[in-house]
């Protein structure tokens, strides 16, 4: 199997998972620091799936780097297939919670007129773009996972 930009274990493939657990935190980071996040379930979906998203690509980004400190490829079948099926369920949870939590910011901003949270809003609109920053970054992984996967 050849290895190319993004497989596990090079340096490519260490910072799509590290963009991924930064996006990510920066989603969470951005809602939690709002008061009135928890009265919206889009929103707290959005911070659970966030953060199950930094706990699996920070997982997955220590497996990078120690693979980049042994200088080794990695090509065991049954973990990629396990990190296949991870980074797809991961992707749609995040897409999911990304896209939910933008239809109630469309709703706060557009159809209701102006927003009544304030500077609030504003943070809502940061914490969805950053969690749909961290789904593009989880869709290039899990493409690429899933074209390692089907080759081998």
């Amino acid at each position: 199997m050849k290895d190319f930009a993004g497989t596990p274990g090079t340096l490519t493939g260490l910072f799509l998972r590290m963009g991924q657990c930064f996006f990510a935190a920066g989603a969470i980071a951005s809602m939690v620091t709002s008061k009135g996040f928890f009265n919206v379930t889009a929103f707290c979906y959005l911070i659970a799936s966030m953060a199950l998203q930094v706990i699996w690509s920070f997982g997955l980004a220590f497996f990078d780097a120690y693979f980049l400190a042994k200088k080794k490829s990695f090509h065991n079948h049954v973990l990629l297939s396990l990190f296949v099926v991870g980074d797809w369920c991961t992707g749609l949870l995040s897409l999911a919670a990304a896209a939910s939590s933008a239809g109630v910011t469309v709703l706060y901003f557009h159809d209701l007129g102006s927003c009544s949270f304030g500077e609030e809003c504003t943070k809502f609109q940061l914490s969805v773009a950053f969690a749909f920053l961290s789904w593009i970054s989880i869709f290039i992984s899990s493409l690429i996972m899933f074209w390692i996967w089907a080759a081998s």
